[in-house]
């Protein structure tokens, strides 16, 4: 297998990627339920059961106990950690009525308008964002 890369060598390589988690086919399957408890969030009535008892709620569905902490927490990063996807768990801060950008800045060491100001500024600098390992 000359001039093929081991697959986990390569998928590895994304954990190195300071302040991001690359959204594998691994952490799909991870979070899985969490994610469709996330999208059951589309409907009006799942919004109403959601609000009305979060944990009951999400006790109707196959999600881990550390996968409901991390929501009922509205603890972003560990959502993703366990498997969530961005797109999928912004459900839950539009349900709470919560801008997509005010969300990600909760996954910062930013306030919102920190982190407003550095998007409208062209976002972080890459210098010192490239590498864990390299430090770079």
């Amino acid at each position: 297998m000359s001039g093929h890369r081991d697959i986990h060598e390569y998928l590895a390589e994304f954990d190195d990627i300071p302040g991001t988690r690359v959204y594998t086919a691994a952490r799909a399957r991870k979070g899985y339920h969490l994610n469709q408890f996330a999208m059951s969030l589309m409907k009006a009535e799942n919004r109403e059961r959601w609000k009305a008892d979060e944990r009951a709620y999400l006790d109707q569905w196959p999600l881990t106990e550390e996968q409901k902490q991390a929501v009922l927490a509205r603890d972003y990063n560990r959502m993703l950690d366990l498997g969530g996807n961005i797109y999928f768990l912004s459900k839950i801060f539009s349900t709470d009525g919560i801008p997509f950008a005010e969300a990600c800045s909760t996954m910062t060491d930013m306030t919102f308008p920190e982190y407003r100001e550095m998007m409208m500024n062209g976002g972080r600098s890459p210098e010192g964002n490239r590498s864990i390992k390299g430090g770079y």
